[in-house]
């Protein structure tokens, strides 16, 4: 059996994540300790889409404490990569370079559609071949990522602009109102909706990534704390609720609500938005919560290609 620890870390549009795990080949890999901080590169860009030298000098210095903490802790490999954010930006190539120099790092930007494909991965891998057509939702901090189908690899994987910082920035922050942030979401989801619905409907829908997480958590499903294996959903009928609650709330309000971190709280009416929108559209009642997603996914294709 192959087993090493290895460390991935992912570049978000809202939070550097650096996941240590202890990897076997053929079995799940067991979380070993986690590094965190907020970025919020999707709010560090100019009005030319240039991430600033603020938000590169913040990137790098992360990326350097992160290393830095996956070598102490033991780590053989460490895979880096970026999602939203980074990909958007003008800049992009600048802010690689910056960050090879410094860390010595190779960042690999991953596409919208490989995205949305890894975290279909790590889904189907949690629940199964009994889970049948999976239908996967991701809300990050730049873009949603939806794929769909019955195999190991999606039928369809999609990436679209309705991350929920991204929005927060373009829309809510820019005086444009509630109700033209809700229809510019819900028409950008529409265009696209066709040729995931074409496959049929899902025999399972899940939901993936913090904001989501953070969505079920508010509306009642179980902490953290009772563990990952305990079964969580994010019913429509709460989510339209809350909705309803969200618009009239402050952000201070919004980060003493469970589940809520302060660094994201100012974000949570737009990512319910986006939630409620792909509930609607799809025709669902209910998502369940998958506690994997990206990361898992961009670890187990490394697994599965030695």
């Amino acid at each position: 059996m192959i087993r090493m620890r290895m460390g991935v870390l992912d570049i978000g549009s809202n939070t550097g994540h650096l996941l240590i795990v202890d990897a076997f080949r053929g079995a799940p890999p067991v979380a070993a300790h986690s590094y965190k901080e907020p970025l919020r590169l999707a709010e560090h860009l100019d009005a030319e889409q240039n991430v600033t030298a603020e938000g590169i000098d913040r990137l790098v210095k992360y990326v350097v404490e992160a290393r830095s903490e996956a070598e102490d802790k033991g780590c053989t490999t460490i895979l880096a990569f970026a999602t939203s954010a980074v990909r958007d930006a003008v800049n992009v190539d600048d802010v690689i370079a910056a960050v090879q120099q410094a860390s010595g790092l190779d960042l690999q930007v991953l596409a919208g559609p490989d995205e949305a494909r890894l975290t279909f991965l790590a889904v189907r891998r949690w629940f199964g071949w009994s889970a049948g057509r999976l239908g996967v939702f991701d809300i990050g901090g730049g873009s949603l990522e939806i794929a769909a189908g019955a195999d190991e690899s999606p039928d369809v994987a999609q990436s679209m602009a309705l991350g929920a910082g991204r929005l927060t920035r373009e829309w809510l922050r820019a005086g444009r109102t509630n109700a033209e942030l809700r229809l510019h979401v819900r028409s950008t989801i529409a265009d696209e909706a066709g040729s995931i619905l074409r496959g049929g409907s899902f025999d399972r829908a899940v939901a993936t990534s913090k904001t989501f997480r953070s969505l079920a958590r508010i509306c009642g499903a179980a902490p953290s704390s009772e563990g990952q294996y305990v079964r969580r959903v994010l019913h429509k009928r709460d989510l339209s609720r809350l909705v309803e609650e969200l618009r009239t709330m402050t952000p201070e309000a919004i980060s003493r609500l469970p589940g809520v971190s302060p660094d994201r709280a100012h974000q949570i009416q737009a990512g319910a938005l986006v939630a409620e929108a792909t509930m609607d559209l799809f025709d669902l009642t209910e998502l369940e919560i998958c506690p994997w997603a990206l990361r898992e996914g961009v670890l187990l294709e490394h697994l599965d290609a030695l």
